[in-house]
């Protein structure tokens, strides 16, 4: 990129293709004829979705099932948790039926969909059985513990040509979305270093809940959950990861990490730094972009502050972009929508299995206590 760009016209031109990116487009998924699921062409066009809920464990599990409920289009018409006691009164709070069975909320004709809060360790029994059912799926990060597991439900799903979402708020933020179209259009140059951090005190402050800190179900600690944010926008800055090392910890005395960090080298030799922790308090989400032509840092005290640097800008020295790219919808949003309308799911099979690639490498090299290769993946 050899001319500098006028600021005012570059955020303009930013905040366009940043929204038409995230939520405008309408992109089939893999094996869709026209755009058209199998599962949609059996069922007719829809006008409303039945979606059943699978277990209150996360505890993301009740906002989830407010938004559907606040949805139009959208009824909760099963409940389902692997404790049973735990799922009955959460049934009557959502006023839909409880069914103890999974095989049998996955049979059920007026369940269309699932939205997935289940332990981590259950997804793929989950949600190779609701594909097989030809149930559209959503899902809270991250979608299996291992890229073995993402490669058994992204056959399933595709197989079924039924809707896949996973949940990666962070990449439909204004302030994360002016981010990531300033390195595509090179006003970083290119990319040399990522840092982003997302905390919070869970764990110190004791709210989390107990089973969260169970390796088995969770499959990790910190990192693990809250540490996705971090991973998935390194992932999608940054590109195809090279070798990973961490060194995580844990203050409070659980068997799983409350505080840790992994460094990454990716294949277009750029580094990114992913912390996250249960034990800190008042640790706002930071994400700063360093390149050979400027840098740009999102959030800290401020939260979504933007601010920018850059050899191919007019504005000399730090500059506050006048407005950000218009917010898309919520995932959960953008499924329903996917479902319905043929709306457009920015986040589905590959990008949840890339997710969990690096997961899965993160806790080789936190076992090993050295710096571990990620060999190269063909896509799902």
């Amino acid at each position: 990129m050899s001319m500098k760009v006028n600021r005012r016209d570059f955020l303009a031109q930013t905040g366009m293709a940043a929204a038409v990116a995230a939520a405008g487009a309408v992109i089939p998924q893999a094996g869709e004829p026209n755009g058209v699921s199998v599962a949609q062409q059996a069922q007719g066009a829809k006008t409303m979705l039945n979606v059943a809920v699978l277990s209150k464990w996360h505890p993301h599990a009740k906002g989830y099932a407010q938004s559907l409920k606040k949805m139009p289009d959208v009824k909760i018409s099963a409940v389902w948790d692997e404790d049973a006691a735990r799922g009955q009164e959460w049934a009557k709070e959502l006023e839909a039926p409880f069914e103890g069975n999974l095989d049998a909320v996955l049979a059920r004709k007026d369940v269309d969909a699932i939205c997935v809060t289940a332990p981590t360790s259950m997804h793929p029994e989950i949600m190779i059985g609701a594909a097989k059912a030809g149930k559209h799926i959503f899902t809270e990060k991250v979608l299996a513990l291992t890229v073995k597991d993402c490669n058994r439900i992204g056959k399933a799903v595709r197989a079924a040509n039924v809707k896949f979402c996973i949940s990666f708020p962070y990449r439909t933020r204004p302030d994360c979305l002016y981010a990531h179209k300033a390195v595509q259009d090179g006003l970083l140059g290119q990319l040399t270093s990522l840092r982003v951090r997302v905390a919070h005190n869970g764990a110190s402050a004791a709210w989390l809940p107990a089973h969260f800190y169970d390796p088995k179900t969770c499959g990790g600690g910190a990192m693990m959950d809250l540490g996705a944010h971090p991973m998935y926008l390194s992932r999608w800055f940054c590109g195809q990861p090279k070798r990973i090392s961490s060194t995580f910890t844990s203050m409070t005395g659980h068997e799983i990490e409350d505080n840790a960090v992994s460094v990454i080298e990716f294949e277009n030799k750029s580094i990114a730094v992913s912390e996250t922790s249960f034990v800190s308090t008042n640790s706002p989400f930071t994400l700063e972009l360093s390149g050979t032509e400027g840098s740009l840092v999102v959030g800290g005290p401020e939260d979504r502050h933007v601010t920018i640097q850059s050899t191919k800008l007019e504005s000399k020295g730090w500059v506050t972009p006048p407005e950000l790219p218009a917010a898309p919808p919520a995932a959960i949003q953008m499924w329903v929508d996917a479902i319905l309308r043929n709306g457009t799911i920015p986040f589905g099979i590959e990008e949840a299995t890339q997710l969990t690639e690096l997961m899965e490498y993160a806790y080789i090299a936190h076992r090993k206590q050295r710096q571990v290769e990620i060999p190269p993946r063909a896509s799902v």
